[in-house]
């Protein structure tokens, strides 16, 4: 039998004799040791014995379908993975302490960011983007936290922790490796510019929280994965959702599971509950921030960024563009400003 490792795609052929029916075995992919395959094989009943020279056995996913756990089964044993989830950069948390400081010191943040040369290097890619207008002029950290100022900085600083995060490709989501940071990237922004149409208190806010709405996705990807063919089967109508297929077949959606991630982060609560709810904005209490990242993700997956397969038909609640009093002007604006944002911030980091 071949299996699929579902994290490096890795493909193993494992000899008949050594598989046992009616039981499941699990080991660590041999190659990443990051993912775990799973197999579970039962004899098919009534089923004619395939011809010596029948069809070639078909390449099977690392895990079968049938059986799977779903609901609050599955929601406890991704809960307690969770525990394996990549930490946030502490550069991002030591930074944010530092820019909160008013005695600190372009010094002192330039520090604690040149001891992370890989989060150095994006900060000053970043800094260098036709985005901030000085292309080719930053050649230091301390010399972009002086030209940017603190403020802009610590965008700069999420944009670049955010990158490391969310850029690996996630098979079941149907994203490329990119996809979804550049996907968050302009949520991030559509919500900032969103916020400066009367909540201005809440643009930093919505730039934080735009960024890792969808973090649910790169824990979720996995278990999407292993039942790619149910969802394309849920979805075969045209009628449903990938939202909708997540919510059928798994129990919950990625945006729940991203609130559980930001727990374990540290993440402040207003943020936690408006990416718990940027799908459900109504659910949210009064939320205004839950209201503006929803707006913010319709109008991206409308601009086709890093949209995958679950971007097929999202539908934006028209009460939270209502709430937040924007017109469909406003709408078209915000919409090409985010679009022209996110071409000159991304050029720079390829």
């Amino acid at each position: 039998m071949i299996v699929k490792c579902g994290v490096c795609s890795k493909e193993f052929n494992i000899p008949d004799e050594r598989i046992p029916l009616d039981r499941k075995i699990s080991f660590p992919c041999p190659s990443c040791k990051k993912g775990v395959i799973d197999i579970n094989i039962r004899p098919a009943a009534n089923k004619e014995p395939q011809q010596p020279d029948g069809p070639k056995k078909k390449a099977m996913s690392f895990e079968v379908e049938r059986d799977l756990p779903t609901g609050e089964v599955l929601q406890k044993i991704i809960l307690n993975r969770l525990t394996e989830l990549p930490p946030m950069p502490q550069v991002m948390f030591k930074a944010r302490e530092i820019m909160n400081d008013p005695t600190s010191s372009f010094r002192a943040l330039a520090d604690i960011l040149e001891k992370d040369q890989a989060m150095a290097t994006r900060v000053l890619r970043l800094s260098n983007s036709a985005y901030y207008g000085l292309a080719g002029k930053v050649t230091s950290v301390q010399h972009a936290a002086v030209l940017l100022g603190y403020k802009t900085v610590g965008e700069v600083v999420a944009m670049a922790t955010s990158a490391k995060l969310l850029g690996d490709s996630l098979e079941g989501y149907k994203l490329d490796s990119g996809d979804l940071w550049k996907h968050s990237l302009a949520v991030a922004i559509a919500s900032r510019l969103i916020a400066g149409r009367g909540h201005k208190e809440l643009e930093n806010d919505a730039f934080s929280a735009g960024l890792i709405h969808d973090a649910g996705k790169i824990v979720l990807n996995r278990y999407v994965l292993e039942r790619s063919n149910a969802f394309e089967e849920f979805m075969s109508d045209d009628q449903k959702s990938f939202l909708d297929a997540e919510k059928d077949l798994l129990g919950f959606d990625h945006s729940e599971i991203a609130a559980e991630m930001c727990n374990i982060w540290k993440i402040p609560k207003s943020l936690v509950s408006a990416i718990c709810f940027h799908h459900y904005p109504a659910q949210a209490s009064d939320n205004v921030l839950a209201s503006i990242v929803h707006v913010a993700d319709a109008l991206s997956l409308m601009s086709g960024i890093g949209a995958g397969v679950d971007g097929m038909l999202y539908r934006m609640d028209h009460r939270a563009q209502e709430s937040l009093g924007l017109t469909e002007g406003d709408l078209r604006s915000v919409l090409d400003e985010t679009v022209e944002a996110v071409d000159k911030i991304t050029e720079q980091m390829k």
